[in-house]
């Protein structure tokens, strides 16, 4: 018997471990492209990572936390001294400069009944199937500025920067964190560059773009230039033409014999 409860402590100490080191998973590429881009992170939802730790007389909900690496580690806590989850917001934090903020809550992802992927091929599918498995952080442009929004607010993240996510699970009942993941690793979105900013130097260029470009220079110059040889010797033979045909006409009229007077 008490090999048994030996037996059963280790393994729920070893899956409570792996749980503990899953982290969020920043999405496949064949699912989001341009991930991540200049505002948004598209991540994998937590499939299965915290099952056990689910109890099936009771209902949980997930909560998404961010943050910006630069903040202090000190304020990474996602949770009070009750260990019930923080709700703070993205203007309270700064944007996730001060700590972490909940970026959104959705439902325990169904371990036992995922998306098809094979469905994502299917145009009438994917748009569902992507829903299910993945969610954007900072996906919505307007909740900041409306002032009857009451749900959690997913600003745009910021561009050029990088962030850091977790996955809280949380009993909903009484409201006390039950796991959580460990923070992912550093994300970072696009920069913006600007045109100005576009380095069109030769030296940036492969030697085969710099020899390609100075033979296309050297063929258009050659096109050019026969073009306007052409046009010059066109223009001198009309000229030539004109000339001889003056010429002709002048020495016929001057040949031609002149009509005398009869006299009477």
């Amino acid at each position: 018997m008490c090999n048994c409860w030996v037996v059963l402590a280790f393994c729920c100490l070893a899956q409570l471990c792996a749980d503990q080191n899953l982290k969020p998973q920043i999405a496949a590429p064949q699912l989001a492209t341009n991930n991540p881009t200049l505002t948004t992170v598209a991540l994998e939802k937590p499939f299965c990572m915290f099952d056990s730790s689910l109890s099936p007389k009771k209902s949980y909900v997930i909560y998404l936390y961010a943050m910006k690496e630069s903040a202090s580690a000190v304020s990474s806590l996602v949770t009070d001294n009750s260990s019930k989850p923080l709700n703070s917001t993205f203007q309270q934090t700064s944007g996730g400069q001060l700590g972490p903020y909940k970026a959104a809550l959705f439902n325990v992802p169904n371990c036992a009944s995922p998306p098809k992927l094979a469905d994502v091929g299917d145009v009438n599918k994917v748009s569902d199937v992507l829903k299910q498995y993945l969610f954007r952080v900072g996906d919505d442009g307007t909740c900041l500025y409306d002032p009857n929004f009451l749900a959690v607010c997913n600003p745009p993240l910021a561009p050029d920067t990088t962030y850091r996510f977790k996955y809280v699970l949380v009993e909903s009942t009484e409201g006390i964190m039950k796991a959580q993941t460990l923070w992912s690793d550093p994300i970072k979105t696009r920069r913006v560059k600007l045109p100005l900013k576009i380095d069109t130097w030769p030296g940036r260029r492969s030697g085969g773009m710099i020899v390609i470009t100075s033979i296309q220079s050297v063929l258009v110059f050659l096109l050019l230039a026969g073009l306007l040889a052409s046009v010059s010797s066109a223009v001198m033979g009309s000229e030539d033409s004109s000339a001889e045909t003056r010429h002709v006409s002048q020495t016929i009229q001057q040949s031609e014999p002149r009509p005398q007077l009869s006299s009477e």
